[in-house]
């Protein structure tokens, strides 16, 4: 039996041989077999064709599959299956529909070409196949005839031993050490498992955690030591099974943070809301320990601090004396209203419209343009008209902002709304705009800083569906490509699928970081 771990627990088993007896892998490629001849020389070639497919062309062939249930043709990180009876590739989540349907009940796993049989829904052990398996392996052929023999297998060659041939005919395991793992969904717990993405592809908190730089803790449940677990787990061996997040969601539920209470329910939640404690609870346990106080001026060097937090400030001018006001305040996350824009921009109300609008104009509806106010001058003693503008004093190294697709009425019926107007992003954004020291218009300070100020696009959160009965999935950039989370699935995505999602949640990382 193979060995498992707790986060991913599946074990497969192999059945002992017994004396005097033709082994199979089970009973039921048994009764395939002694069918007739026919049925088990067909189930031979169809075994050598499915092993040409996966040893011989690129991998990407044998884990690209179309859906059953939408006809798109996708390619899965985690193992697809190659029907051993017809040419079919299917999913995990198709394989019992093509077996129901076609009365096959006997897989190939594409990444290990292990068989599988749907009635014992297990890895199963078979001498006849394995022998082949072993043979396509060694010799990249079925024949005895061709083995290679020892001294020319480890015989020095000048020239596939060159640096230069090894680099040419070298490719990188697909999912070793990229942390390309989907998540199981423990009961609608898909608001966690894209929060959760999002921190695993972070490169920044990728290395604190890999080099142990949460360490010597005793804190019973805690949510870094989990995270801990989590990378370790997810980046120290090459593993496709989905990850049961049970650490993280055990620390989490028991967390004495009492303003989260309402996310410890088996109902969806907001990714928002588990973004913003899942941040502040890390920040307790690596930095100072004190509570980020919201409007504040908070200072740390915990990693949380390093990685997610600016800080604003907000400059009120007294209309009557000029006189000025600067308030800094550190934030987590930028939230960018919808609603108002979607109305200017729509004319009338667009909850659930087809208007579109960009980043870059939610971003100056916040920190570009003035806004009328009435405030306590300190030196007319007295309450004046002001005009107030908010800019960002100090950029983070990870950028994320919300837009803000949930609106709650307050009334006679208190209701929300989900606003899924289209929000154009960009790969690339500038904020020097939108900074303090951008505002000010100094050329020399400006230049310098608009490498500090530019931002790739890191992952994305995207809420699918209806308020109350949606559904969250992510994309992550992994060096220049992009791959799609849907809990435990992944699949390769393109930048089009990206850039077209209806985005809830963005992350950015600042170029010079990258």
């Amino acid at each position: 039996m193979s060995s498992a771990t707790p986060a991913s627990p599946k074990s497969y088993k192999v059945k002992p041989a017994q004396q005097g007896t033709p082994m199979y892998g089970c009973e039921h490629l048994q009764k395939l077999f002694n069918q007739d001849q026919a049925t088990t020389t067909t189930s031979i070639q169809h075994y050598k064709a499915i092993l040409r497919t996966i040893y011989d062309q690129t991998p990407l062939i044998s884990q690209t599959v179309k859906t059953m249930d939408t006809n798109q043709i996708v390619t899965t990180l985690t193992p697809a299956y190659l029907c051993l009876q017809c040419p079919s590739t299917v999913t995990e989540d198709d394989r019992i529909k093509h077996g129901n349907k076609k009365s096959h009940r006997f897989y190939v796993d594409s990444r290990s070409a292990a068989l599988y049989c749907q009635m014992c829904d297990d890895i199963v052990y078979d001498p006849t196949f394995e022998e082949l398996r072993l043979k396509k392996l060694g010799t990249s052929t079925f024949s005895n005839t061709r083995k290679r023999k020892q001294d020319e297998l480890f015989s020095p060659d000048p020239v596939k031993d060159s640096p230069a041939y090894i680099s040419q005919n070298t490719t990188t395991a697909t999912c070793k050490a990229n942390g390309l793992r989907g998540i199981y969904n423990a009961g609608a717990t898909c608001y966690q498992n894209v929060v959760l993405q999002s921190f695993l592809h972070n490169p920044i908190l990728r290395n604190y955690y890999l080099s142990d730089g949460h360490s010597n803790c005793d804190t019973p449940h805690c949510l870094s030591c989990a995270m801990d677990d989590m990378f370790q787990d997810f980046y120290a061996v090459e593993n496709t099974n989905g990850y049961t997040a049970a650490n993280i969601l055990s620390g989490f539920w028991i967390s004495e943070r009492k303003a989260f209470e309402n996310l410890v329910t088996t109902k969806e939640q907001d990714a928002h809301e588990f973004f913003q404690f899942l941040a502040e609870e890390l920040h307790e346990r690596n930095g100072d320990g004190k509570k980020p106080e919201i409007g504040s001026e908070h200072s740390c060097n915990c990693i949380i601090h390093q990685t997610f937090y600016g800080k604003l400030q907000t400059q009120t001018t007294c209309q009557n004396c000029q006189g000025v006001t600067n308030q800094v305040q550190s934030f987590l996350d930028l939230s960018l209203p919808l609603e108002n824009l979607t109305q200017k921009k729509g004319g009338k109300k667009l909850l659930g419209g087809k208007g579109t609008m960009t980043l870059q104009e939610c971003l100056d509806e916040e920190y570009v343009k003035l806004d009328k106010c009435e405030y306590r001058c300190n030196g007319c003693n007295s309450t004046q008209q002001a005009r107030r503008q908010t800019s960002i004093k100090r950029l983070p190294n990870v950028l994320s902002i919300q837009l803000k697709r949930f609106e709650y009425k307050q009334g006679r019926h208190e209701r929300a709304a989900k606003i899924d107007t289209p929000v154009q992003f960009p790969l690339q954004l500038n904020m020097l705009p939108y900074t303090t020291v951008g505002r000010a218009g100094d050329t020399k300070e400006s230049f310098e800083l608009a490498r500090q100020c530019t931002y790739d696009l890191l992952s994305v959160v995207v809420h699918v569906g209806e308020i109350d009965t949606g559904h969250y999935v992510s994309y992550c950039r992994v060096g220049d490509q992009w791959f799609a989370f849907n809990d435990h699935k992944v699949e390769v995505a393109q930048k089009s699928d990206v850039l077209n999602a209806k985005a809830y949640l963005l992350f950015y990382i600042v170029r010079s970081l990258a």
